[in-house]
This record gives C-alpha cells, sequence and structure tokens, in this order.
C-alpha cells in the first residue's frame, strides 16, 4: 500500500481531475449529459478501490486534511454571489422563481421521505436523496454527507453521490424534451430569421444590467503591482476572511444546539461581506474572480471526495434509490409542466425556463444551460430565460437550500 502525504493527495487529485477531463472530451455523451469531470476522474479511482477490495489488497491511502477546508472555500464563493442587488437587477421573474425553486427544495425532501418510509429507510436517507443532491448536486451532498453519516444514514458519501448522478442524467434527459412538447403543444416557437439580432440585443442588454451588480470595478492596485495578481490576492484574502469569521458563527450555532455542515458559517458571513460592500463599494469584491476560486476549490474537494467513496456500502440500497430517484423526476416533471410554465409567463421563454427548472432541480445548473441552448438552437433566443435561470440556478438556490437541509438535519436526527 502506498500512503500519499497531503501535498501527494493534492498532486493526485489534480492529476486524476485532468484525467476526467481527458475521458470527458474522449467519450461525447459524458459531455452531453454534463456529467462533471472530476466526478469522471474521482470515481475511477473509488471504483479500483473496490475492484482491489475484493482481491483483499489498499492500494493506496490518502491524507484528505484539505479536502474540509476546500469544501468551505467553495461554498463560502457561494455565498459572496447571494447579492440582493443582483436579485434586483433580475426583476420580479427572478424573485419568483427563486422563491417556487426554494419551496420545491423542501417539496423534495418530502417526497424522498415518502418513498423511503415503505422500504424501513431513516427518512434522513429521503432527504440525502431529495434536495440535498438533487438541487444540490454532488457538491452539496458530499459536504453533507458527514453530518448525515451521524445521524444514521449508512454510506451516505456513497448515496449522495449515486442520487447525484442519477440526477444529472436524467436533468438531461427529460428538460429539453418537456420544454419541446410546451412549445409545440402552443405554438410557441419564434421565428429563425430574426433570432441573431435579438439574441445579440438581449445580451448585450443584460451584460450591460447584470456586471455591476455581479462585480463592482476592482480598486487599482497599488504601483508596482501586477493588476491580475492583485484581485486574485484580493478574492482569495476575502474568503480566507470570511472562513476565519464564520468559524466563530458555526461555533455559536453548535453552542445553541444546532446542527451544521462546516461550511454554513462563512457562507452566511461571505453574503453579509457581499451585501455590506454592494452598499458602501467600500472592499469593491472581485465576484468573478472570487467565484472561479470557488470552482478552482470545488473541483479538487470533488475529487478527493469521490476518490475516498466506499462504494461497496451502496449493496442492498440499489432498488430503494432508484425509485426514489425516478419518484423525485416524476414529480419535479408534473410540477413544471403544471406551475413553471404557467407562473413564469405562458410563453416561449417560460416553455424555456421549464426545461432550465428541470435541469437545475434534477441536475446542475450546467444541465440547466444545455436544456435551454437545445431549446434556442431549434426554436430561437429566448433571452429571458437566459437571464432568470443562471440567476437562479448558480446563485441563489444553493443557498436556501443549504438553509433547508440544516433544518430538516435538526428536525429529523
Amino acid at each position: 500500500m502506498f500512503a500519499l502525504d497531503l501535498i501527494h493527495t493534492v498532486a493526485f487529485a489534480g492529476a486524476v481531475l485532468f484525467i476526467g477531463y481527458g475521458i470527458r472530451d474522449f467519450m461525447p455523451p459524458l459531455s452531453r449529459y454534463n456529467i462533471p469531470a472530476p466526478v469522471i476522474g474521482g470515481l475511477l479511482v473509488a471504483l479500483a478501490a473496490w475492484i482491489a477490495r475484493g482481491q483483499g489488497v489498499t492500494i493506496l491511502s490518502f491524507d484528505t486534511v484539505l479536502q474540509t477546508p476546500l469544501m468551505i472555500a467553495f461554498f463560502t464563493s457561494v455565498g459572496f454571489g447571494a447579492s440582493l442587488s443582483l436579485l434586483r437587477v433580475g426583476g420580479p421573474q427572478v424573485l419568483l422563481l427563486f422563491a417556487i425553486s426554494s419551496v420545491f427544495a423542501i417539496v423534495q425532501n418530502l417526497v424522498g421521505m415518502a418513498i423511503a418510509w415503505p422500504f424501513g429507510l431513516d427518512p434522513l436517507f429521503g432527504v440525502l436523496a431529495g434536495s440535498v443532491t438533487l438541487t444540490g448536486g454532488p457538491a452539496t451532498g458530499l459536504a453533507f454527507a458527514p453530518e448525515f453519516e451521524a445521524a444514521g444514514v449508512t454510506g451516505a458519501a456513497s448515496v449522495a453521490v449515486a442520487a447525484a448522478m442519477g440526477g444529472i442524467v436524467m436533468g438531461g434527459l427529460v428538460g429539453a424534451p418537456l420544454g419541446t412538447r410546451l412549445i409545440e403543444r402552443y405554438r410557441l416557437r419564434t421565428g429563425h430569421a430574426r433570432g441573431r439580432t435579438e439574441l445579440q440585443s438581449a445580451t448585450e442588454t443584460i451584460e450591460e444590467r447584470v456586471p455591476e451588480a455581479v462585480e463592482p470595478r476592482p480598486t487599482s492596485p497599488p504601483v508596482g503591482e501586477d493588476e491580475g495578481s492583485y484581485v486574485l490576492l484580493k478574492a482569495i484574502v476575502a474568503i480566507l476572511i470570511a472562513m476565519w469569521l464564520g468559524s466563530f458563527v458555526s461555533k455559536w450555532f453548535a453552542a445553541l444546539g444546532i446542527t451544521l455542515p462546516a461550511y454554513i458559517g462563512a457562507m452566511l458571513v461571505a453574503a453579509v461581506i457581499r451585501n455590506v460592500d454592494d452598499v458602501t463599494g467600500f472592499a469593491k469584491l472581485p465576484e468573478r474572480t472570487i467565484e472561479d476560486v470557488g470552482n478552482v476549490a470545488l473541483s479538487l474537494f470533488l475529487v478527493m471526495a469521490l476518490m475516498t467513496l466506499k462504494l461497496w456500502e451502496l449493496a442492498g440500497l440499489a432498488l430503494p434509490l432508484l425509485m426514489i430517484v425516478l419518484g423525485q423526476v416524476l414529480v419535479v416533471t408534473l410540477f413544471s409542466l403544471w406551475a413553471i410554465y404557467r407562473w413564469m409567463g405562458r410563453d416561449y421563454d417560460a416553455a424555456v425556463m421549464t426545461g432550465g427548472f428541470v435541469g437545475f432541480m434534477l441536475g446542475t445548473t450546467a444541465n440547466a444551460m444545455a436544456n435551454m441552448r437545445s431549446l434556442v438552437e431549434r426554436y430561437g433566443p429566448a433571452p429571458r430565460a437566459f437571464l432568470v435561470i443562471p440567476m437562479v440556478g448558480a446563485f441563489f438556490i444553493d443557498f436556501t437550500n443549504a438553509i433547508i437541509i440544516t433544518v430538516f438535519l435538526n428536525v429529523l436526527r
């Protein structure tokens, strides 16, 4: 057995990550269904460990001490994205879809619990296969897995990954056909001849309205400092400060007897810092750079978490997990047909948004964008959909979903 220390583990994770990218490029179906590269690479290592275990061999051991800090760094970057000014830029439809998505995340947990009950499983198993992994995706599932494991859900990390992967695949399979059905049924398609002009105009309008809410102009770097390095430094320091202060917030909640994942305190502090800065302009936070740093942390966290999965813990849980995922797909589909299309305007953009909603409520924002792109490439542009869906799916729902999951954990454990 080879024992990897902290640096070796991170380096190995980085190599596995890029192997995942290479495999995804080589196998088009993986790209088509938006399977994340960290998931591909990490699961390969976990699968190899499972096969080796069957032969009574342990190939590698990892030092995962940096796994939790990387996870907290990512969710801290999510907190920095929770800007009230960004909500105002999006207008009433962003607020409406945000509210609908938050309520539906609760519904997903209730559906998961209801399906888990006949199998004699802990209700928290249903929550884990609910908004934790479907609305939240693999990152949220793996972040909350230790709390669910401590609450009695055996093999929580493996269950989380399996549910998240099922959601990603189904989100890619269902979303675009659902939008197509609405467009065809109600004859909503737009004219292809004017598509390019409208799309260009809409993109310019969005780019004019969003940037100042997403990323205030950074201050000039000190004399002699490289601007790119200075902005990157500011982003990293902002994340570290939020993580530092957030640790005290988490300890305070723990003292009150409230169970929280490690990142909640940092995420809350980051949201406060972001909104104070939006009002005062004091720090001029480089939001896009903060998001980039968060995405780097997410990729490495996912690979490290997946490499250490114990896939053999899924034995005996395949049937209930499959039934829960299929039940969730049915509920999302029916709700989207009945409610999202109606409440978002009963027009072409609303139909495209319906496909996007299915994408991020079952899989990830990447699923949502892929679903909508496939629709607009065929039927024409939907600028309102491309403004609303990314704001809710990428910026806001992760924030409220974390709070919803925390409430379920504290009520049911």
